[in-house]
């Protein structure tokens, strides 16, 4: 089928307000998964066992369900227990614990990088594990997690096309209710593709900005 600009522009309202969801999703998932990635990076790398066997299982089960599968069970699953909970409670919890896990991979790569002399220097000095750990670690470890950090955001933002399983109207379900209307598949979905890559294309950008920034020689 060809493409109907007319069709395309009628669309445009409709396709702009899913992808104002899609970029509200994204936001507050990155920033929720951001902090559960940091401390649970830093857990993984914990001396305490119990912390670093709980980091490990949320990384294993997060890593291991598909994020569809989390979200199908926390809509539909849920509920038959008790708890009923709203499409955008769902996608952000969803979203969240598994970016979240992602990133805490990413955390803990990003501190066992750094020279382990450079934990016992600062202990030498008198620093107790968390002080040197946020005064001479992280700092290091954050400018070389950045550039994976902000690759895993793109993925997530591609990723929140999922929550139209369970009738958010993000912008695929807005692409998708408009095939359904006009009986077109070509240009809604042509649309919808375009919007995705707008979002993406300044993301990608800041990305290779910062591996070039951070590239470690």
């Amino acid at each position: 089928m060809d493409f109907d600009l007319s069709l395309f522009i009628e669309a445009l309202p409709a396709l702009l307000d899913g992808a104002l969801l899609t970029f509200q999703l994204t936001i507050v998932s990155v920033t929720l998964g951001l902090m559960t990635g940091l401390l649970m990076g830093i857990g993984r790398v914990s001396k305490r066992w119990p912390i670093r066997l709980f980091t490990s299982l949320y990384v294993t089960i997060f890593r291991g369900i598909p994020l569809l599968v989390t979200l199908m069970f926390l809509y539909y699953g849920m509920p038959s227990l008790g708890l009923l909970l709203s499409a955008w409670t769902v996608s952000i919890i969803a979203l969240t614990v598994t970016n979240g896990a992602y990133i805490t991979e990413i955390v803990r790569a990003g501190i066992q990088s750094i020279d382990p002399g450079q934990m016992r220097a600062g202990r030498s000095l008198g620093m107790s594990y968390t002080m040197a750990m946020r005064r001479i670690i992280l700092p290091q470890a954050i400018r070389r997690v950045l550039p994976p950090i902000t690759n895993e955001s793109i993925t997530l933002l591609k990723n929140t096309a999922l929550v139209s399983t369970i009738s958010l109207a993000d912008l695929l379900r807005a692409g998708i209710e408009i095939m359904t209307w006009k009986a077109n598949v070509f240009s809604p979905f042509a649309g919808v593709a375009l919007m995705y890559l707008c979002m993406t294309l300044p993301m990608q950008a800041l990305n290779s900005y910062l591996e070039r920034r951070y590239r470690i020689q």
